[in-house]
């Protein structure tokens, strides 16, 4: 199933609890918290208290994204702050494999990030360790950057590794997703689509969700239908995976 993890980084931080209600209307099934620290990447954000106060707020899994130096150190505050799926950057982490196994023995779900210069051949020892790798198709740090084409072979790749390994991780997409480019990465074979300005706008947050999840579907659709008639000869186009 093709999933809505929005950004809070684009919402409305005086009315955030409204915010989330609205993007959950709209079909959002996870909020997307970016964590930045100001060093691993050129910005500052929100760290767990941020996590905690949404906790009490939504029921809907949270998704931390640490864009941040030496994340061992954090892990067991975000698991405390009530954090579903913490993701770490490859790029991030001296000992990637003993970051993600912390973050499970702190009952989250781990994930691993790559930024667009890290090829995916990186990340081959721990994929089957991960809930999902997210792959970022704009430089971190900043929302509302233009999408980088780039990151479409990554994810196929992604994909046909999970295929050829037997895995069943999720593929995450983050940065530019909007109208114009949510059907190529689902064609790709991404299912977790992170958006945050496509999303939050004023009077127009619970709209914007439902339409982008409507056109994320649509095309999810189209290539399932495509796959089944290639069924005989090719196999289906893209690989679902499920929790």
């Amino acid at each position: 199933m093709i999933e809505l993890a929005f950004s809070i980084l684009a919402s409305d931080f005086a009315h955030l609890a409204d915010e989330v209600a609205a993007a959950e209307r709209g079909g959002g099934t996870m909020v997307h918290v970016d964590v930045m620290d100001g060093h691993f990447v050129p910005n500052i954000t929100f760290g767990p208290a941020m996590v905690k106060a949404l906790r009490r707020v939504t029921k809907l899994p949270l998704d931390c994204h640490l864009m941040i130096e030496n994340p061992d150190q954090f892990i067991a505050e975000f698991a405390d702050a009530g954090a579903d799926f913490v993701g770490v950057h490859a790029e991030a982490c001296r000992h990637l494999h003993r970051t993600l196994q912390l973050i499970e023995q702190h009952g989250m779900r781990p994930a691993v990030v790559i930024n667009p210069a890290t090829p995916v051949e990186m990340l081959i020892e721990v994929l089957p360790m991960v809930h999902h790798v997210l792959v970022m198709s704009v430089n971190p740090g900043f929302g509302g950057q233009q999408f980088l084409p780039l990151a479409l072979d990554k994810i196929e790749h992604l994909a046909e590794l999970r295929t050829e390994m037997g895995l069943n991780y999720r593929i995450e997409v983050d940065g530019g997703i909007a109208h114009d480019t949510v059907a190529r990465v689902v064609e790709a074979g991404a299912d977790m689509l992170v958006a945050g300005s496509a999303v939050f706008s004023p009077g127009r947050t619970e709209e914007n969700a439902r339409e982008l999840l409507r056109s994320a579907r649509e095309a999810g659709a189209a290539l399932d239908k495509a796959g089944e008639a290639a069924d005989g000869s090719a196999g289906p186009a893209r690989t679902s995976s499920e929790d």
